[in-house]
């Protein structure tokens, strides 16, 4: 797998500690396999609510000692396998050329007709996207390591400058779309970061709202969002503003089960990627609303919207999670979301006066440290 140089000769082979060099491995171990006779197999880690452990000390979900072999001889296993091998194929020849490439690129690259069948190495991007997970288990890098990239899907705005790709881009001079937030975000450098704290947002129309109204700039802040739950690179941004720059991360989601649980992903890490959590998870973020509490307070109780059936399973489920069921104040606010059996979105605050949020909910919930940790 060596790649030949100029003069004809080959290269070094990969480094053995390096997402290329360990995708070699994975292909060395199941060619092994193969010459000593034996059924290609590959053992994973098992990636369900039964394997993930959360840590107290670090206030991080991890993964368990749980694992599975996927047998190519398995007939419930093969395809599965086939699969994950053909994702390690094209990672490897994306780090061998030096291109990323978008998880759907990757699901069109495999996405070919076993010779001699009907049969299609993958149907759904689905089924790329879980090999590709299935890879940083395997090889212990993200996929963003693997050169393979997500879509854009958040937007930031603040008194920030970043180098990228060799670009010199400061966030506060990019008129009302702020810049557009990569997958990756490793290899940006910040050059300068002024700011008190970041504000997070789900929705993507309450980052508008207050980047129209220059929110960061009164405030000294940044502001960031994206659509509903927070892709990976918001995640690894925002860790990276935490870590690297100290900054507190406050999170304004909708009064319902699926704001809190965005919040939850974003402090404790997710289920899924529970293998993930030291590059994603942020244990010091702080939740800022809208709580039950707000609802009162603000007399917001006339757009309350009826919890749906699964509204209410969620909220059940996320009560009992470890890393829920023994904190009080959260206890609290699920019994109070039961008992109004009534959500309520951010944008209801709009009925105060098309600014109140700008001008008074958040400035007043900020300054008084209205949080729940």
């Amino acid at each position: 797998m060596a790649k030949a140089d100029k003069a004809g000769g080959k290269t070094e082979r990969p480094k053995p500690d390096g997402p290329a060099g360990k995708l070699v491995a994975i292909g060395e171990h199941v060619t092994q396999q193969i010459r000593e006779g034996e059924s290609p197999t590959i053992e994973l880690t098992v990636r369900s609510l039964s394997n993930v452990v959360y840590d107290e000390d670090t206030q991080k979900l991890g993964v368990g000692d749980k694992t599975s072999e996927r047998s190519f001889f398995n007939v419930a296993h093969a395809k599965k396998f086939l699969q994950t091998l053909e994702v390690a194929a094209i990672a490897k020849s994306l780090l061998d050329i030096g291109k990323h490439a978008s998880l759907r690129d990757v699901f069109y690259m495999a996405k070919r007709t076993i010779p001699h069948t009907k049969v299609n190495v993958v149907d759904e991007q689905t089924e790329s996207d879980k090999a590709i997970e299935d890879l940083e288990i395997l090889t212990g890098s993200t996929r963003e390591q693997l050169n393979i990239n997500a879509n854009k899907m958040g937007s930031v705005a603040g008194n920030v400058v970043i180098e990228d790709a060799g670009d010199m881009i400061d966030w506060s001079k990019l008129g009302s779309g702020g810049w557009s937030i990569p997958s990756n975000v490793e290899s940006i450098t910040f050059r300068k970061v002024s700011a008190k704290y970041v504000l997070y947002m789900e929705k993507a129309a309450v980052w508008e709202r207050l980047h129209e109204d220059k929110f960061w700039l009164k405030q000294n802040c940044i502001i960031m969002s994206s659509q509903g739950q927070s892709t990976r690179g918001v995640r690894r941004l925002l860790q990276r503003l935490s870590t690297e720059h100290k900054l507190p991360i406050y999170v304004l989601t909708d009064n319902d089960p699926w704001g809190i649980y965005i919040y939850s992903v974003l402090k404790y890490g997710s289920i899924s990627l529970a293998h993930m959590s030291d590059e994603l998870a942020i244990s010091d973020v702080r939740y800022l609303g809208v709580t039950s509490d707000d609802v009162e307070r603000y007399k917001l109780e006339r757009h309350y919207i009826k919890l749906t059936d699964k509204d209410l399973a969620r909220l059940e489920q996320m009560a009992n999670y470890d890393w829920f069921k023994d904190h009080a104040e959260w206890q609290r606010q699920f019994k109070l979301m039961k008992k109004a059996g009534a959500k309520v979105e951010i944008q209801s605050l709009s009925s105060r006066g098309i600014t109140f949020i700008s001008d008074v909910y958040l400035p007043e919930k900020i300054r008084k440290q209205e949080f729940i940790d």
